[in-house]
C-alpha cells in the first residue's frame, strides 16, 4: 500500500465513522475503485478504527470521568454485548458478506431511504443519556447488531434505536459515539490479534500512520456532525447514501 492509499482510506474513515454513511460501506468502495487487495487489507481497515475510537475520548473526555461513572460505564456494557454475541457467533458469515461489495451497495441506498423518513417516522423524546434505563441500552445494543450487515451503518443503527427509546437527538448521536467504543474496540482488537502472525512490520506501521489521520478526521467528522443533525436531521445523509451507493453499484457492473 503506497503512502496516498494510507492516507485516502484513513480519512475515509475517520470522516465517515460517525456518519450514519457507514464507514465499511465507503472502505469498500475505495478498496474496489483503488484496486486494492491482499490478505492484510481488511485487518488494515478495521484496525484504524482506533484513531477515530481516540477522538471521541479526547472530545467527551468528562464523560468518561463523570461521577456516575459506574451508571455509565455499565450501561455501555450492556449495549456492547448483543453485538460481542453475534459478532462471535457469525464471525466467519460477516467475512463473507465483507468480500461482497454488491451487498454493501444496496445497504447503502435501502437505509438512504429509511434515513430520509427517519426524522418523521422515529420522533425524539427528551430523555437524555444521564436518564437512559439499563432497557434503553440494550434495545440501542440489539438494534445495532443490524449494522453487521456491511453498508448498513452502526451510527445510523444505534441513533435509529436510541430515537425509539425516546432519547433526543443530541442524546441519541451522543450515546453512539459512546457505545462505538467498546464496540470498534472489541472488533479491532480481534482482528489484529487473530491476524497477527501475517502482519509485517509495513503493515504495522501502515496501520500507525491510519489511526493518526482516522483521529484528526473523526475529530472533526464528529463536530461536523452534531451541528448537521441540531440544524438539519438525517435526510441529508439518506439522499448522500443514495446517491453514492447508486454510484457505486454501477461501477461494479461497468
Amino acid at each position: 500500500m503506497t503512502w496516498l492509499e494510507n492516507a485516502t482510506l484513513a480519512i475515509v474513515e475517520g470522516l465517515t465513522e460517525y456518519l450514519p454513511v457507514s464507514s465499511t460501506g465507503h472502505l469498500m468502495m475505495f478498496k474496489e475503485w483503488l484496486k486494492l487487495e491482499g490478505d492484510q487489507l481488511d485487518t488494515y481497515m478495521i484496525s484504524i478504527q482506533f484513531g477515530a475510537i481516540f477522538a471521541v475520548v479526547v472530545l467527551y473526555w468528562k464523560r468518561f470521568f463523570t461521577a456516575n461513572w459506574f451508571s455509565f460505564y455499565s450501561k455501555l456494557i450492556v449495549g456492547f454485548i448483543p453485538a460481542a454475541l453475534l459478532g462471535f457467533l457469525f464471525d466467519d458469515i460477516l467475512e463473507q458478506m465483507l468480500q461482497t461489495p454488491v451487498i454493501v451497495a444496496v445497504m447503502l441506498i435501502l437505509v438512504g431511504a429509511f434515513l430520509i423518513f427517519m426524522d418523521k417516522i422515529l420522533l425524539p423524546g427528551n430523555k437524555e443519556v444521564d436518564e437512559m434505563t439499563y432497557k434503553d441500552s440494550f434495545i440501542i445494543g440489539l438494534v445495532q447488531t443490524i449494522a453487521m450487515i456491511p453498508g448498513t451503518s452502526r451510527s445510523a443503527a444505534t441513533i435509529a434505536g436510541g430515537l425509539g427509546c425516546k432519547l433526543s437527538k443530541s442524546a441519541a448521536t451522543e450515546f453512539s459515539f459512546f457505545l462505538a467504543i467498546p464496540t470498534l474496540s472489541a472488533a479491532a482488537a480481534y482482528k489484529i490479534l487473530k491476524n497477527w502472525d501475517q502482519l509485517s512490520a509495513s503493515n504495522l506501521s501502515d496501520i500507525a500512520i491510519g489511526n493518526a489521520i482516522s483521529f484528526i478526521t473523526a475529530a472533526f467528522a464528529v463536530k461536523f456532525f452534531i451541528g448537521m443533525v441540531k440544524s438539519r436531521g438525517f435526510s441529508f445523509f439518506g439522499y448522500y447514501r443514495i446517491i453514492i451507493g447508486t454510484i457505486f453499484l454501477i461501477t461494479l457492473y461497468i
